[in-house]
């Protein structure tokens, strides 16, 4: 195992990574998970509702920031407080949003100019739409290189990458 893989791990963990590495062929990595929920972190969620503050501080207290106003767009959970995840959105800007206003249900939002949408995860198969720039779809499944997502009625496969809202690593069904 290379140093880099222990530097995020602290205290008996090191030991026990160690251990492990030494007993395996792949490297051990810790992954992170929230301290609230037990979900892996970083996660992507989607806004619930159609508007929403997002404030400094995971608090009532703290002062709103800016208000996301689009619903069903995706965000990034990369921290946990209470009731509070601390979101980040495609670029890159965020602050902590309460819980409720956030669903599982999970989001992308297109990053190219005319996405296609195949029939099935290949790219030779029948492109039955075309999504534009800024157009948010619902993800239905992913598999190790496509996503399967639906929009305006439509629904289709794309490729990883363009599209923000999925890890390049995310398996689902």
């Amino acid at each position: 195992m290379s140093w880099l893989s222990f530097r995020t791990l602290t205290g008996k963990s090191v030991a026990v990574a160690l251990i492990v590495g030494m007993l395996s062929a792949a490297p051990a990595v810790a992954a992170e998970r929230g301290s609230v929920t037990n979900l892996p972190l970083p996660r992507f969620v989607s806004m619930k509702a159609s508007e929403g503050n997002v404030r400094r501080g995971p608090s009532l207290s703290h002062r709103i920031d800016w208000v996301y106003k689009r619903r069903n767009m995706p965000l990034q959970i990369t921290a946990e407080h209470g009731h509070w995840r601390r979101v980040q959105d495609r670029d890159g800007a965020g602050g902590w949003v309460h819980y409720s206003l956030l669903s599982g249900v999970r989001t992308a939002i297109v990053e190219v100019d005319l996405l296609n949408l195949h029939a099935r995860p290949d790219p030779a198969s029948p492109v039955n739409a075309q999504l534009s720039l800024g157009v948010v779809a619902e993800l239905r499944q992913c598999q190790s290189e496509w996503c399967e997502l639906s929009a305006g009625g439509y629904r289709g496969w794309a490729r990883k990458g363009a599209y923000w809202g999925v890890q390049p690593n995310d398996v689902f069904e």
